[in-house]
């Protein structure tokens, strides 16, 4: 069984980890958890025994850890995911640090699984709402080829972290924002991470850069618009896909009715259809409001919704980790 460790293991995604690798039943010989200097010493429960969060310092993986889910910032998995790489340990990092490195696979296990194959030690878990839009879109490409992807997201606070989540709970006292650049309570933000120079955000370029590399269609066009709501848990997707070639709808419902990690709720005629309030505590991807788009030629409107800190983070890293093991 593998010695596995934890980096950022107080963190809202570090304990959803944990959580995970709990529910599934990961096989563990020994577990590390570390974090930063201000939360070692706390004490963090796993399987019913009791762990000590450790300071992450250069030599933690001196001790032949096999795998590292890091949960921890860009900048701290810049640092130290290659020290872990290099003493044999293969690191799962949820950060945006490796994603588009040419020498680090981009994984969603239900979409690229093969990738894992030329790991170099570092393994890149994707954007939280990339990785559930491809989850719905992977399968639909094999069939009729995609020609053109329109994303636009209704992201939860949670995504943000703890203190987008505390945004919103203290905003509705009236408390104003700490994390977000206005109240986020009663409205609507059409603006996550930074701008750009082109008027895109740092969100919408990862997701439509990301979905090229998972997919493995460089030249795909695509183009998203990312938004913050004020809902605690899960992301929901409005994804416009344009075809290559024609499709009937009952196919596509078919498709996606039997496509690993996906949920089909399409019946709106008893208002059955994915909502966040569904998907939260979730590890599959929610899809509904199939239709056509009659103003192309082979147009569909879908509606994604899945819970962001599990299947969008730690879910997809514990997956990553099973695929690992088996292999």
């Amino acid at each position: 069984m593998p010695k596995v460790a934890v980096v950022g293991a107080t963190g809202m995604v570090g304990r959803m980890m944990l959580n995970v690798l709990e529910e599934r039943n990961f096989p563990i010989d020994e577990l590390y958890l570390f974090a930063s200097a201000k939360s070692a010493g706390l004490e963090i429960e796993f399987k019913n025994k009791k762990y000590i969060v450790e300071e992450l310092k250069e030599d933690s993986f001196d001790r032949g850890i096999d795998i590292a889910l890091f949960s921890a910032g860009a900048s701290t998995s810049l640092k130290f995911a290659k020290i872990a790489a290099s003493k044999g340990c293969v690191v799962i990092d949820n950060s945006s640090a490796w994603r588009m490195d040419e020498e680090v696979p981009l994984v969603v296990p239900e979409v690229n699984p093969e990738d894992i194959k030329w790991n170099k030690g570092i393994i890149a878990n994707p954007n939280c709402s990339t990785i559930q839009a491809v989850v719905a879109l992977k399968p639909l490409d094999l069939k009729y080829k995609i020609k053109r992807i329109v994303y636009s997201t209704y992201q939860a606070v949670s995504g943000a972290g703890q203190s987008g989540y505390e945004d919103l709970k203290n905003g509705v006292q009236g408390i104003a924002p700490k994390k977000f650049q206005h109240p986020i309570a009663f409205n609507v933000i059409p603006h996550i991470d930074v701008f750009m120079e082109d008027g895109y955000t740092k969100e919408e370029i990862k997701m439509i850069n990301e979905t090229r590399k998972i997919m493995h269609r460089p030249d795909l066009k695509v183009t998203a618009t990312t938004v913050r709501v004020p809902v605690y848990h899960g992301h929901s997707e409005s994804i416009n896909v344009e075809f290559e070639k024609d499709f009937k709808l009952h196919e596509v419902k078919e498709i996606l009715r039997n496509s690993p990690g996906i949920i089909l709720m399409d019946d709106p005629n008893n208002n059955i259809y994915p909502m966040p309030i569904y998907a939260e505590g979730k590890n599959e991807v929610f899809v509904g409001r199939l239709r056509r788009d009659d103003s192309v030629d082979f147009g569909l409107n879908m509606w994604v919704v899945a819970d962001n800190i599990r299947k969008g983070a730690a879910t997809n890293a514990v997956q990553i980790a099973e695929l690992l093991i088996s292999k």
